[in-house]
């Protein structure tokens, strides 16, 4: 156990032992530099709310490098760097479901995006590769085999243009892009209307009267047109100087008002294009505020997400894995997790079937619902606890259980002994037929 000298000499405060000194820290910022911002004023309407539910949704779906049998069924993980990448940390600045999001929400806005490994163990260029590290790129010019992308770069704390090959870099376009992105698709169209009812609500509150004088006399000669605006000035005054904002007129002038609520269909326009893009998309209200049941959720899940995370995997597998992976039975899948949206009274009935039949393990139904896993082995035992079974499998269980336990109990050493003492006994009893044989 340290003593109190030693904890003092190797202790260290992260306020207390800075050499500030000894950091070259680069270019600083006030707000987070590699951020995804949206454009094409999605960040000014409703797409940002359906864009960035869907990216959330996206992230909480598991993607990991895993090995595959013979009829292609999941066996194992693969613990490597690009396991770790998609699942612990993707950079210095994202973990991996917030590389997902990251991933999701600019393929949304951009409508194609690059996912780009920024350190590898070799030149991704030449040899196979193991990822260390992996960002997000938007696509800013294509060439018949590269692409130019706008990458963030940790070390200098910027986003930057560099080239790289489309083989080493995976290309995910939107699924939705005839929706989403087109000059003409609904989504566009839902943009364009929000932005004129923005312009028509900034006229409304932009504190300006609309009001028409009408002078007691005709204005048609130059003369009478400079008393009329003379006039108007005077108004203007009257309201501009006064603190309550009250002015006066001649009991022969008379003034309208304009500044009444226009009657339009814009707003019947935005909820149609509305309602249509969320039937393209497969989204519901009830999705977007929380309050949709099962069989919503399951229709959006295999409608809305399920095609994105498709093209992304199937990318991340024709790049990143080689040939040879792919013939060692290497895969990126996807992992939805069936019970999330399962009540507690369901979820009794759910395990009962489950382990009743076979098809899960007690313990791997306690980790469902976030319990520890139990110490008795047949927790880890398909069977049916419902079935008595037989005696002689009964005493076959206690007598494996008894050796093991025995094996646990035994040191090396004594395991050694025990076994020479079982051969001598052996050798004895050969002797002994003999003498009575002979």
């Amino acid at each position: 156990m340290p003593t109190f000298t030693d904890r003092l000499a190797h202790a260290w405060n992260a306020f207390m032992s800075r050499d500030p000194t000894s950091y070259n820290l680069g270019n600083s910022s006030y707000s987070r530099p590699d951020r995804v911002r949206l454009t094409r004023g999605n960040e000014r309407s409703i797409v940002n709310a359906i864009i960035n539910r869907i990216a959330v949704d996206c992230a909480a779906i598991k993607i990991q490098h895993v090995r595959l049998d013979e009829n292609d069924r999941f066996i194992e993980l693969i613990d490597d760097g690009l396991n770790q990448c998609l699942t612990v940390s993707a950079n210095i600045d994202q973990t991996g479901r917030a590389f997902i999001q990251d991933v999701v929400t600019t393929m949304l806005d951009e409508g194609c995006v690059a996912i780009l490994p920024v350190d590898t163990t070799l030149n991704p260029k030449t040899k196979s590769y193991d990822i260390l590290s992996m960002r997000t790129g938007k696509i800013q010019e294509w060439y018949p085999e590269h692409i130019k992308v706008k990458v963030y770069n940790e070390k200098t704390g910027q986003k930057e243009d560099i080239i790289v090959p489309k083989k080493i870099a995976a290309i995910i376009e939107n699924p939705f892009y005839s929706v989403m992105n087109d000059p003409n698709s609904t989504l566009q169209r839902l943009i364009r209307k929000l932005n004129i009812l923005d312009v028509i609500d900034e006229q409304s509150g932009s504190g300006k009267l609309d009001l028409i004088i009408q002078l007691p006399y005709t204005i048609k000669s130059p003369a009478r047109q400079e008393q009329a605006e003379e006039r108007r000035k005077k108004i203007e005054n009257q309201l501009a100087n006064s603190k309550y904002g009250i002015a006066y007129i001649d009991a022969t002038e008379h003034i309208t008002q304009l500044n009444r609520a226009v009657e339009n269909n814009l707003m019947s326009q935005i909820e149609f294009l509305t309602s249509m893009l969320y039937g393209q998309f497969g989204i519901t209200k009830e999705v977007m505020d929380g309050s949709a049941n099962e069989e919503a959720m399951t229709n959006y899940t295999n409608r809305t997400l399920e095609p994105i995370l498709t093209f992304i995997v199937d990318e991340m597998k024709r790049k990143f894995l080689t040939k040879t992976a792919r013939t060692q039975k290497q895969s990126i899948n996807y992992f939805r997790d069936p019970f999330k949206l399962v009540s507690v009274t369901n979820m009794a009935e759910i395990a009962d079937k489950m382990t009743r039949n076979e098809i899960m393990t007690s313990n791997e139904v306690r980790q469902v619902i976030g319990m520890k896993p139990a110490n008795d082995p047949r927790a880890d035992q398909l069977v049916n606890k419902n079935i008595s079974q037989s005696k002689e499998l009964l005493e076959d269980e206690m007598a494996v259980n008894e050796d093991e336990e025995v094996d646990d109990q035994m040191t090396e050493e004594e395991y050694m002994k025990h076994m020479a003492d079982l051969d001598k006994f052996d050798a004895e009893l050969d002797e002994m037929e003999k003498l009575a044989n002979g």
